[in-house]
This record gives C-alpha cells, sequence and structure tokens, in this order.
C-alpha cells in the first residue's frame, strides 16, 4: 500500500531513502540519528556531511547510504519544540516536504521516515504524528510513492484519550466471543442471502416441479448449507446451495453462477458513478495504488478483505452499503473481530479519514486498510 506506518528499526529498511531526523550541523546526534550513523557507517557519513557543511530547520539534504539497505539518506532538520506558538507545526511540514521533493527529484519509489523531531527535540509525538500524516496524505493524492512512517517504540503511535476510550468502548459493547457469534451469525447470514440468492437460482428450476416440490427442496438444501458449515467456508454461498440441490433440478452449476447480477468490480465502478467521484481519488483515499486499481477493472477480480474495506471507506458507504459490497467479495463484519468493530465505529461515526483509521488500528495492533 501507498502508505503504511510500521513498527521496526529504520536502519534495516530497505527502500530507495530512509531519512534522518537530523542536525543544523549534520553531525552524528543521538536517537534515531546516532543509530543511522552507526548502521551506514559513521566515518564515511560523516566525511560527506562535513563536505555540505549544514542544513537550515526545514530543509533537508541527501546523502549516500554506504553500508544500510536504503540507496540513501535523506536528511531532514526539523524544530526544536518550543511550546507550538513559534511556528514549530510549518517547520515540520517543511522538513516533510523538502525531503519528499528530494526523493521525487531522485526518481526514488519508496522512502521511510522517523517521526522527525519527536526526540530529544522534544516535539509531542501525538502532535508530530498528525504533521507527518497530514503532510504525507496530501502528497500522496498527488504522486505515486510507497511511503513508511517507521516508530521503534509502538507507543510513539498514541491516539487521543477521547477517540481511544470511544473506540475500547465500541468494541466492550460490541465484541462477542468467537464461537458463540459464529454460532448465531450461521442461522442470520441463512435467513438473508440463501434466501436471495437461492430465490436467484430458482427460475433455474424445470417448469414441471411443483411449488411444494421446490418448497421441500428449500428446506433440505438449508438444512444441508447449515450443517455442512458452508457458510462459514470461502467457497461462494451459491455453489454450496447448488451442491445441495438435487443435478436434475438444475440446468448446470455454471448456468447458475453465470446468473449472478453483479460482481465486486462491477459494483465498485457503479459506486464510484453513483457517488460522484473520480477513479483517482478512490484509489488515492483508499490507500492503493495505480497497478492494483487497473486489474480492478477485470470483473472477476477478487479483492483482499482489508482491500475491499479500504475501498468501502474511501467511497464513504453507509454501513448497510458496506455490508453489501463486502458480500460481492465473499466477506461480511464479524462482531468477534476487533479489526472488524473498529471499523464499524468509524464507519457509523461517518468517519472516512483513511489515516486517522489506520493509526487506531495501529494503535490497537490490527492489521492496516490498503493494498
Amino acid at each position: 500500500m501507498p502508505f503504511q506506518i510500521i513498527h521496526n528499526d529504520i536502519t534495516k529498511m530497505n527502500t530507495g531513502a530512509i531519512v534522518n531526523a537530523a542536525n543544523s550541523y549534520l553531525q552524528q546526534g543521538g536517537g534515531v540519528c546516532g543509530a543511522i550513523f552507526q548502521a551506514a557507517g559513521a566515518e564515511l557519513l560523516k566525511m560527506e556531511c562535513d563536505a555540505i557543511g549544514s542544513c537550515p530547520v526545514g530543509n533537508a539534504v541527501i546523502t549516500k547510504g554506504y553500508r544500510l539497505p536504503a540507496k540513501y539518506i535523506i536528511h531532514a532538520v526539523g524544530p526544536v519544540w518550543k511550546g507550538g506558538d513559534q511556528g514549530e507545526d510549518k517547520l515540520l511540514a517543511m522538513a516533510y516536504h523538502s525531503s519528499l521533493e528530494i526523493a521525487l527529484e531522485y526518481h526514488l519509489d519508496s522512502i521511510s521516515f522517523p517521526l522527525i523531531s519527536s526526540g530529544i527535540y522534544g516535539y509531542p509525538k501525538d502532535k508530530a504524528l498528525q504533521v507527518a500524516i497530514s503532510v504525507i496524505s496530501e502528497f500522496l493524492l498527488h504522486n505515486d510513492m510507497d511511503i513508511y512512517l517507521v516508530v521503534f517504540d509502538r507507543k510513539a503511535i498514541s491516539l487521543s484519550e477521547k477517540l481511544f476510550t470511544e473506540i475500547n468502548h465500541y468494541i466492550d459493547t460490541y465484541y462477542e466471543d468467537n464461537e458463540e457469534y459464529e454460532n448465531r451469525n450461521r442461522q442470520h447470514r441463512s435467513s438473508r442471502e440463501f434466501d436471495q440468492i437461492y430465490d436467484l437460482n430458482s427460475n433455474l428450476f424445470p417448469d414441471t416441479v411443483s411449488k411444494k416440490t421446490k418448497k421441500k427442496w428449500k428446506e433440505n438444501a438449508f438444512e444441508k448449507v447449515q450443517r455442512e458449515e458452508a457458510l462459514l467456508d470461502d467457497a461462494p454461498l451459491e455453489e454450496a446451495i447448488c451442491y445441495s440441490i438435487p443435478e436434475s433440478a438444475l440446468r448446470c452449476l455454471d448456468d447458475v453462477i453465470n446468473q449472478i447480477e453483479e460482481t465486486f468490480s462491477e459494483m465498485m465502478f457503479r459506486l464510484i458513478d453513483e457517488k460522484g467521484k473520480a477513479d483517482v481519488e478512490v484509489y488515492k483515499r483508499a490507500n492503493i495504488d495505480r497497478k492494483l486499481f487497473s486489474k480492478m477493472r477485470n470483473k472477476n477480480y477478487q479483492p483482499k478483505k482489508s482491500t475491499a474495506l479500504a475501498l468501502a471507506i474511501a467511497l464513504e458507504l453507509s454501513l448497510d452499503e458496506t455490508k453489501d459490497f463486502l458480500m460481492k467479495a465473499g466477506y461480511t463484519l464479524s462482531n468477534s473481530n476487533r479489526f472488524d468493530l473498529i471499523i464499524r465505529f468509524f464507519i457509523e461515526n461517518k468517519s472516512y479519514d483513511m489515516y486517522i483509521i489506520n493509526e487506531a488500528l495501529f494503535a490497537h495492533d490490527q492489521p492496516l486498510l490498503g493494498a
């Protein structure tokens, strides 16, 4: 996906460049800066930095990566925190902008950032994160690049106390034991999806079959699907139903499958048009790269669940719309899954900012949205 927050050591990132939270004199310091100098080879890196001389706050310069997996190091100088009323936010944003401009100039396809100024420079981590996400998300609306925000300590990502409390309260309210939920959900899904798909297929039955017989077949099929827990498998529901109906009652399984109205891809592009959005707007806001989005034009494209949910967020779908959208890809939202509940929380609150959602997922140790 174009933008990820990850828990890692930035010196181990194999991207086109890593960003060093540098000082104005480009000398080896502590924290991230010291670690990068050591991993790259302090003497070699110091010689090149000495040749450059200095870098003003809010700007950035580039050097070789030397012994690092990354080819380059972009040295960005962030501000020292002085209470927030000395223009620190603008200077920090400039440091990110300058780094990204250099990455574009060098035609890099990937870059890894630390949380600039959040170490010994004292910039509050939550505020530093807001600036980083704001600049990166705006940049990605107009450019294609894989960008990583690398945090060494997961505690560096801290949601606002209010939002964190609200999400946890939501999870506590709706979370259900997995086994109990799936047993109950089997009946719920069957009552909705089974009837819908079975009735769609019923027009394939021979005209000579009586209504009483059709009703009996439906009851038998329903029982068999429940018994074999077909609704919980990855196999499409319509296949499970078809295998549960006497073969003599169907022309052929292929005919049944061909009767499905819309594929996931067809529904997605229809919704893009109905919501009045542009394709590029949708895949950018879904944190999906252009190449993958192009593959979705294949009407038989089958997305991962995280990709489908990212698209639902980008389309700003309601909860019911999201459930219908997921159903096209063979997924559902479960009350026994914390990841699903966090997504539901944001959809129900009509909060569709992908980066805030991913920040919340990261804080709760869940996979991020996108692809």
